[in-house]
């Protein structure tokens, strides 16, 4: 099946008795047991398993065209479970840039558990020299957050698989229509699905999926289930229904993506656009290979300091300033001053999340704040 209908049918597990056409919100947190002790409805304790867990961990692994899927309440703490199921030890090699809230959780969360280098992966050249006897794994996060880099998933893929690593790559800002990483060689994916899966910015959660079921794979969804940092039901529900459309949502995410970023790319208070649709983006010709679309989200760089990048999210009208992204409004914010005082984003740099408003509204009121 084509994305499209895996986005509406993949998580339509269970015919139910009153004939839904959308699956009911299952609340229970208990099920029956049958005389010999088993569960014939497939499910024991909700923590454990529930039928909208379960729904949206089937089309999630469809849609990212792996074996397996675990949903969490978070994106962080899809990314800390991965993390958690290293041999203490461990050292990974991770981005340079990697999104700020992984980052803190391994200094701070992981510190004396794991050991990690976070070095420029686009770099790929130096990447080997990196790896030592207990490197266990190389994270990536194409494109990245807030600079937009792209990483060649092909490329790592191949010296992971050469020195027997984990490959896992955070593919949040593309979203499974427009990247599956498990097809370019990665073992791993992971989502926020607060972002583009919800798509309205009203619901948390995070989601794993797999290439291949394995011992690695069990002691992920071990954490999942005795650890229990899983969505609510309706957290579940509310994210199949927004998958629904998800195709067609970033369909018009990029399509605003683009023309957005190809009008800042010729403003005179402009100094920088990543957006890695634009031929002048360092890695544009990796982008094209292994993505199919490039998105709604990038990253400007305003002509002047912090004081005139805050000067401009202040003024906006349309675009809400706000954190987060992926929603079908538009998010404007000025990046370091969320990150904090240890940031190495630049002060002058702005990110966009581009909404599903008409472009021209969207341009008027950037062209306004600009101004």
């Amino acid at each position: 099946m084509q994305t499209e209908t895996i986005a509406i049918h993949a998580g339509n597990l269970t015919r139910s008795i009153t004939g839904d056409v959308t699956p009911p919100i299952s609340l229970s947190t208990t099920f029956f047991r049958d005389e010999e002790g088993g569960y014939p409805g497939g499910h024991m304790y909700s923590r454990v398993s529930n039928p909208n867990r379960s729904a949206l961990e089937k089309v999630m692994a469809d849609l990212e065209k792996g074996a397996d899927a675990c949903a969490f309440s978070s994106g962080n703490t899809a990314g800390m479970t991965l993390f958690q199921a290293l041999p203490p030890g461990s050292h990974i090699i991770a981005p340079d840039d990697m999104y700020w809230g992984f980052k803190k959780q391994l200094q701070s969360i992981f510190e004396g558990i794991l050991t990690i280098d976070f070095i420029d992966l686009t770099t790929t050249s130096t990447l080997e020299n990196y790896i030592k006897s207990n490197t266990v794994m190389i994270w990536i996060e194409t494109p990245s957050n807030p600079l937009l880099k792209i990483t060649d998933l092909e490329l790592i893929a191949a010296i992971a698989k050469k020195h027997q690593l984990i490959l896992a790559c955070d593919s949040t800002f593309a979203s499974p229509c427009f990247q599956n990483p498990i097809l370019l060689g990665a073992d791993i994916v992971m989502h926020s699905s607060t972002k583009y899966i919800g798509g309205h910015s009203d619901v948390l959660g995070g989601v794993l999926i797999t290439a291949t079921k394995n011992e690695f794979w069990d002691k992920i969804r071990n954490i999942q289930q005795i650890g229990g940092a899983v969505p609510s039901p309706f957290d579940c529900f509310l994210l199949l229904r927004s998958i629904k459309t998800l195709p067609y949502r970033m369909r018009g995410h990029a399509e605003n993506g683009m023309a957005l970023a190809k009008y800042l790319a010729e403003h005179p208070k402009v100094e920088t656009v990543y957006y890695p649709g634009l031929p002048s983006h360092p890695q544009h010709e990796i982008a094209k290979k292994q993505m199919s679309a490039f998105g709604g989200m990038l990253s400007i760089l305003i002509k002047g300091d912090a004081a005139n990048a805050k000067r401009i999210v202040n003024k906006v009208k349309l675009f809400a300033q706000a954190t987060s992204l992926g929603g079908v409004e538009s998010l404007i914010e000025h990046r370091a001053s969320v990150e904090g005082p240890d940031t190495k984003t630049p002060q002058n740099l702005i990110r966009i999340s581009v909404g599903l408003e008409h472009i021209n509204d969207l341009i008027a009121d950037l062209e306004q704040a600009l101004a």
